[in-house]
C-alpha cells in the first residue's frame, strides 16, 4: 500500500510516498541518494547495507520502511566526512583497512555500534561485534586494528 513516510536520515527529516514493504536500502540509495549502504546479498547476511537506527545496527535490505518509524537512522554520510572523519573512519584511513571499499560502510558502521556500547573493546568484542560482515578482499586484521585504534583515540599515529 502506498504511504507517506517521514524518516529522520543523518540528522535530517526526509519524506517519501512509497509502498510500506519497499526496503529502506532502496530508500535510502535510489530516492535520497545516499551511497554508503551497499546492496550485497540482500539477505542479511553480508553487512554491506548496515545502517544505524538510534544507534543500533540494523540491515537495511530486509527492513522495511514501514518498521522504521521514528528511529533516526545514520549512514556511512552521517559518520563524517571527507574534510572531518569521524575518529573510526580516520583511523580506518591510517590503518588502511579498505581495499575494494565495498564492505568499508557496513563495517565502520557496525564498528561505531561497537564502540558505543564497548568503548573500549578487548579483541573477542571486536571479532563478535564484527560477525556478520564480510570483506571480500580480506582486510579483517586491518579492520580490527583500525578498530582498536580509533578505541584508544591514537588514530593520527
Amino acid at each position: 500500500m502506498i504511504e507517506s513516510f517521514s524518516l529522520n536520515v543523518n540528522g535530517k527529516t526526509r519524506t517519501i510516498t512509497t509502498d510500506g514493504e519497499s526496503p529502506l536500502l532502496y530508500i535510502l540509495r535510489n530516492d535520497f541518494a545516499l551511497n554508503g549502504p551497499k546492496f550485497g546479498c540482500g539477505l542479511a547476511q553480508c553487512g554491506a547495507c548496515a545502517v544505524l537506527a538510534n544507534g543500533i545496527e540494523i540491515r537495511s535490505c530486509v527492513t522495511p520502511i514501514s518498521q522504521v518509524g521514528e528511529r533516526k537512522i545514520v549512514t556511512a554520510e552521517g559518520l563524517g566526512t571527507v574534510e572531518h572523519p569521524s575518529s573510526l573512519q580516520a583511523a580506518f584511513i591510517v590503518e588502511q583497512a579498505a581495499q575494494c571499499g565495498y564492505c568499508t560502510s557496513g563495517m565502520t558502521i557496525a564498528a561505531t555500534a561497537l564502540l558505543k556500547q564497548h568503548p573500549k573493546p578487548n579483541h573477542a568484542q571486536i571479532v563478535a561485534g564484527m560477525d556478520g560482515h564480510l570483506c571480500r578482499c580480506g582486510t579483517y586484521l586491518r579492520i580490527a586494528s583500525a578498530i582498536e585504534r580509533a578505541s584508544k583515540g591514537s588514530v593520527h599515529e
